[in-house]
């Protein structure tokens, strides 16, 4: 199998809300895929399942080939495979140092089994020299998260994803509410993910923001795949267009179906 995940036919419900309905979606080894949607679209259903906070109801699941039993993937099977995911909030505890947060739930330990914090710290100078590109002084691996800026604190989450080897980063909003200075960070940290060989899934309903780091886009709404798209035979103008012109079409079918 040529995808690093396939999905098949996924369908997802709850508590008798329809979340997705058939979803095919696939994405590859070495690409940055953008996921496009409003609020509710299904976004968020869509990386929980591939991530393994949620099950799926009916449908198929591949990862790297190997067919996954929804009733025992898990976050954790989901880490074991390569797969990890920066949530739009909480992805970081931001008033414990960057090292803790860096291995939060993996800890380094001696052959004691106690805590190898010196380990820690210097693993996490290396990361932010290697992976974050932190050149700046007074920014160390015992900085409190909460005391840098919106972009590093993402350039923090997705470095320790990169750490762990991660062969699959999903983004969920990594820049919602950042100043432009701030975007193009991230923007670059993503950039990363591909030039290491790695796959991003992207997840925005900020068109402009995914457009220039993504080779494809998938747009979704109520919970159907409705658009698919490379990014090398749509220009960002035609895919805003033809994204607005579909909502105008949705938005025009309610309003005759209630009259």
């Amino acid at each position: 199998m040529n995808n690093l995940v396939e999905m098949k036919n996924i369908h997802k419900s709850y508590d008798g809300v329809v979340a997705l309905k058939g979803i095919d979606f696939q994405i590859g080894y070495n690409e940055v895929v953008g996921v496009l949607g409003d609020n509710g679209a299904g976004k968020s259903t869509l990386i929980k399942i591939i991530s393994g906070v949620h099950s799926f109801d009916k449908g198929g699941m591949y990862i790297k080939g190997v067919k996954i039993n929804p009733k025992k993937h898990s976050v954790k099977s989901a880490h074991d495979m390569g797969i990890e995911t920066v949530y739009q909030e909480k992805a970081l505890a931001e008033k414990q140092a960057l090292w803790r947060n860096v291995f939060i739930g993996r800890q380094i330990t001696n052959k004691l089994g106690f805590l190898n914090i010196k380990k820690e710290k210097e693993e996490t100078d290396k990361i932010m020299r290697d992976l974050m590109k932190f050149r700046g002084i007074g920014v160390g691996a015992d900085s409190i998260i909460r005391t840098l800026s919106g972009g590093e604190r993402q350039g923090v989450a997705i470095s320790r994803a990169m750490y762990f080897e991660a062969d699959l980063v999903i983004l969920d909003e990594p820049t919602m509410a950042l100043s432009l200075q701030e975007v193009k960070k991230v923007l670059n940290f993503i950039q990363s993910i591909k030039e290491k060989g790695k796959s991003c899934i992207y997840i925005s309903h900020n068109i402009a923001n995914v457009y220039p780091v993504s080779d494809r886009f998938v747009a979704i709404d109520r919970g159907k795949i409705v658009g698919r798209f490379n990014r090398k035979d749509i220009s960002l103008q035609k895919l805003s267009e033809g994204l607005i012109e579909y909502t105008e079409k949705v938005t025009q079918n309610k309003q005759e179906e209630k009259g």
